[in-house]
């Protein structure tokens, strides 16, 4: 999870590797592959199968092209599989499942964009060498023609697989020009693969960055997402950064990079940025999702974009940000918004950038039992995540700070614990529900239900558990003062 690309592999591993992978898909591209061919059309695995089985990674789900029209693809697919699907026939695509596979066969392309438009206008292609020249990276462009598992290379993605590096099989300005969205993918590969990425498609990239403008926030958003949930985030989004498209993307990104103060009395914000999100994908597994959290990452990346806009230098020289955790919630709210993401995530999102610093407050362990319930209650059902960014956000270089704030942190996290089991912490509800605020103070539904909530609410936070029978009697003495 570092700048650096991974090591090259041989050519010889390469092989290896797809002749292995080939074996253990055998029993569906073999079949596939004759049915296709024996009713006079061509068939070929394609794309990341094909780049991945070199990898030695191994897929159910498989891509294929053909030089079959979606109909004559259907009719055929139905004859191997129960489960068929057409969602995608508008752009040649039909989709059939058999047991735990899952292949999309998509007719040959060839597809280009209008300059001014931010959909494709797809036409049926003729040839196998035609569609892999429209492909977005020469490690995309390979296939294997079936049944005879021919391996098809015309643009040497083998060799650049190889060597970990990612090229277009055209010229670059051309290939982003037909679809500007692929120098996201650029970034995005980087980051699944740890490839690095051929200069000449850097450069285009920077050239070219405006013309991500006719894509959709929706597709944007897409991309942007699955290189923060890949392996190595950092590689992609250096690149976005080093190429302008960040400006243009997640402009709060390059933000970051501040110039140094003369007395350098803050850390480098960009660089601090990417190492929380790097420590923050270290302590994933206390989610126990079993698989990459966006959200957590997304946090992570977003936790200090407020500083920028409140950085003050004081007269002896020192550096402050106060209110950053706000701001930096309403900042990222707003590219949120702009990117088109639910109000769910925004809302994760937004609430664990607001209360990154909270913890801060608990100094060696001052903190009430109150102030604990509160941190608590605020973080909602963010609160796992928040501990999360919490122990991520440390990337001091001074071991003695970095061991006395985990130690602390550790004690929040058993006084929660402790109090949890002791008050059921977790639902965090008064003693009486509306229903018994209603009848008690004979109230119809209203703001001062709301009120009386939260009185009890903040009793509940402050004082622990309360029996129904005091909480009546304070809530009734609470009333008459009003």
């Amino acid at each position: 999870m570092s700048d650096a690309a991974l090591p090259p592999l041989s050519i010889a591993d390469v092989q290896r590797s797809v002749t292995a992978e080939l074996d253990r898909i055998g029993e569906v591209i073999d079949p596939l592959g004759s049915l296709f061919s024996d009713a006079g059309h061509e068939l070929a695995l394609v794309g990341g199968p094909v780049r991945d089985a070199m990898l030695g990674r191994a897929h159910t789900d498989l891509d294929f092209t053909t030089s079959a029209h979606p109909d004559e693809t259907e009719r055929l697919l139905k004859r191997w599989a129960k489960a068929t699907w057409d969602m995608g026939r508008e752009f040649g695509t039909i989709g059939a499942r058999k047991g735990p596979w899952v292949v999309e066969v998509t007719t040959y392309r060839s597809e280009a964009y209008d300059p001014s438009s931010r959909k494709p206008a797809v036409d049926f292609g003729t040839s196998l060498d035609g569609d892999l020249g429209r492909r977005d990276f020469t490690v995309n462009a390979m296939a294997v023609r079936l049944p005879g598992r021919q391996v098809e290379d015309p643009y040497g993605g083998v060799v650049d697989l190889a060597h970990r590096v990612l090229r277009t099989p055209g010229r670059p300005e051309d290939s982003f020009s037909d679809d500007p969205l692929r120098m996201m993918r650029v970034a995005r590969f980087a980051a699944q693969l740890g490839f690095t990425v051929d200069p000449a498609v850097v450069a285009a990239m920077t050239a070219m960055a405006e013309r991500i403008a006719i894509i959709s926030a929706e597709r944007v958003r897409d991309e942007l997402v699955k290189l923060i949930c890949a392996p190595y985030p950092r590689l992609g989004l250096t690149l976005l950064v080093e190429t302008g498209l960040a400006d243009l993307v997640l402009p709060e990104l390059p933000a970051l990079r501040l110039e140094a103060d003369e007395h350098h009395r803050h850390k480098d914000v960009y660089e601090h940025t990417l190492t929380v999100l790097e420590q923050s994908m270290d302590l994933e597994p206390r989610l126990g999702l079993g698989e990459p959290d966006f959200i957590s990452r997304f946090a992570a990346l977003m936790h200090d974009v407020g500083k920028p806009r409140t950085r003050r230098f004081l007269d002896d020289g020192s550096v402050t940000f106060h209110h950053h955790d706000v701001v930096g919630a309403k900042l990222t709210r707003k590219r949120m918004k702009a990117l088109r993401f639910s109000n769910d995530e925004i809302d994760a999102v937004a609430k664990l950038v607001e209360l990154h610093l909270r913890f801060h407050g608990y100094g060696t362990g001052e903190w009430t039992d109150a102030a604990v319930r509160r941190y608590v209650r605020d973080a909602g059902d963010q609160l796992q995540r928040l501990h999360i960014l919490t122990r991520a956000d440390c990337t001091t270089r001074n071991r003695r700070k970095a061991e006395r704030l985990a130690r602390t942190y550790d004690a929040l996290e058993e006084r929660i614990a402790r109090l949890s089991e002791e008050e059921e912490l977790a639902a965090m509800r008064p003693a009486l529900n509306g229903e018994q605020i209603m009848a008690l103070l004979g109230l119809e539904p209203g703001p001062e239900v709301g009120a009386a909530y939260k009185y009890l609410l903040d009793l509940r936070i402050d004082e622990g558990v309360l029996s129904e029978e005091e909480a009546s009697r304070r809530l009734l003495a609470w009333w008459a003062t009003r």
